[in-house]
């Protein structure tokens, strides 16, 4: 059924709200016209409605597009990999120039690319934000990405419609897919950054501190290799999973390739690839909010993998729709996926369409989830496969681990706590503690379950560096103990079998 243009309400389809972000992720922008007179528009999102107007802007997007809001969800910048705009759709002060090399000048109305732009706000500094980018060049047959750069914004510059003070900044160089996943460090602060090498499996990954750049890697030894691929990289709106594409460019056949994330330790593991094609390229993925199913489509069908038994059912398949109708082009079929802060997955089309798909209950199992095909009009504005890259902005640290502090291993953070567990196993719930406090400072001693429920807590007075505690009646399994002061934590695990 189709839906109206210019304010349509809906049911919050998740009880939590899990993905209202602080109305980080609050707007997407439609429209690839970049012509004076032509109208493009936005939509504007809060977890349970959405608003749909047009509007008159220079900026226009061919498959590249990041925006972002601040916390109380006004309107901040956008880019489509070429240049960035401000909150008035203007050019932002120094803000031309993105992306230096051929890429970048043989598209000058924005990239082509797929989920290679994200902004993120910096961490540790409100009044500033980064972009994470990369654009193209020619390798032979294909146009991997040869390096990554970061681009830094102050928002308070220009009578607060924002300056670049940092531009294209080169964080990482080598043959590269396209596309960028991303994701909160486990101390609620920091940004965990994934990209694919090109023709192989090991996934890049960077984490963003206040201070500098820390790039890793990581070879996945079940993952499918991908050659010049273009992948959306999603995580679970918890951060415990991700997912991309990889597409075989000699015999067309794609997989989907999954994989567990620990965002304390930046470790990947239990990493899976399920063929979901022969001859065809994947494009778009996304989660549901819960992060239960899995989706992936190519131009024609929509695929539905259950993340707890990686089992795969087609929900959908391009039923040759024309859109604007009447015409010869184009066909509204698959593309680029975007989960909503609504709950709900749309689906863009490869080709240069005025309508776009809308998954309803993306959580409900097999055609359960009902995607309404070419369900929402944008009228005469013409759209081309973009969507935003938003990664969850308001993923919180996780509650227990050993990275639940900030500045695990960073320079404001020196105190070593010498803290020691002992015995460990415990198999009869008395247990010694050791550590030094920060000289004249009290502190504390937590345990956690699994769940990262708190299940005991001691104060520590500031002169004391050991403890003899008798523990509750805890069932058996892994607890994590976190010692603090002040700001100051350390953690460690303890086993308890009894």
């Amino acid at each position: 059924m189709k839906k109206a243009l210019f304010f349509i309400s809906y049911i919050l389809l998740t009880s939590n709200g899990i993905l209202a972000q602080g109305y980080y992720n609050h707007v997407w922008l439609t429209g690839n016209n970049p012509f004076t007179g032509f109208p493009n528009g936005r939509i504007t999102f809060d977890s349970t409605s959405y608003v749909h107007n047009p509007e008159m802007r220079p900026m226009s997007f061919w498959g590249t597009e990041a925006t972002i809001c601040n916390a109380q969800g006004d309107f901040l910048m956008s880019t489509n990999g070429i240049w960035i705009a401000n909150a008035n759709n203007d050019t932002m002060m120094y803000g031309k120039g993105l992306n230096p090399g051929s890429g970048a000048s043989s598209w000058p109305y924005g990239l082509p690319m797929t989920s290679n732009v994200v902004f993120l706000p910096y961490p540790d500094d409100t009044l500033k934000y980064i972009l994470i980018h990369h654009s193209q060049e020619q390798y032979g047959a294909g146009y991997p990405a040869f390096q990554l750069y970061k681009t830094v914004i102050d928002v308070q510059l220009d009578s607060g419609l924002g300056a670049v003070i940092n531009k294209n900044e080169i964080i990482l160089e080598d043959t590269l897919n396209w596309g960028i996943g991303c994701v909160k460090h486990a101390n609620g602060r920091d940004w965990w950054v994934l990209m694919v090498e090109q023709a192989s499996s090991k996934i890049y990954k960077l984490l963003i501190t206040p201070y500098e750049v820390i790039t890793a890697s990581q070879s996945l030894p079940n993952a499918h290799y991908s050659w010049f691929n273009g992948s959306q990289i999603p995580f679970t709106m918890n951060g415990d999973r991700f997912s991309y594409t990889a597409n075989d460019s000699i015999n067309h056949n794609s997989y989907i390739v999954t994989a567990n994330f620990d965002r304390c330790t930046g470790n990947i593991y239990n990493d899976t690839s399920i063929q979901l094609t022969f001859g065809t390229y994947l494009w778009g993925t996304a989660f549901s909010a819960s992060g239960n199913n899995l989706y992936a489509c190519t131009s024609e069908k929509v695929f539905q993998i259950k993340t707890d038994s990686m089992t795969v059912d087609t929900i959908a398949y391009f039923d040759g729709f024309i859109s604007p109708p009447g015409q010869t082009c184009c066909e509204t079929g698959f593309w680029n996926m975007y989960l909503a802060a609504n709950s709900k997955i749309y689906i863009t089309s490869g080709s240069s369409v005025q309508h776009i798909h809308e998954m309803n209950y993306p959580d409900s199992s097999g055609v359960a989830c009902d995607l309404q095909q070419h369900a929402i009009d944008l009228g005469s504005y013409q759209h081309l496969r973009a969507v935003p890259n938003h990664p969850n902005y308001n993923l919180e640290h996780v509650v227990g681990s050993f990275c639940d502090t900030l500045g695990v291993g960073l320079p404001e953070m020196q105190h070593d706590f010498h803290f020691g567990v002992f015995p460990n196993p415990t198999d009869d719930g008395f247990i010694k503690i050791i550590y030094l406090l920060p000289q004249n400072q009290p502190g504390a001693f937590e345990i956690y379950n699994i769940t990262g429920q708190l299940v005991y807590r001691m104060n520590l007075p500031q002169w004391s560096t050991m403890q003899f505690i008798q523990l509750p009646e805890f069932s058996n399994g892994v607890y994590s103990c976190v010692i603090k002061s002040g700001y100051e934590r350390a953690g460690k695990k303890l086993v308890v079998v009894r």
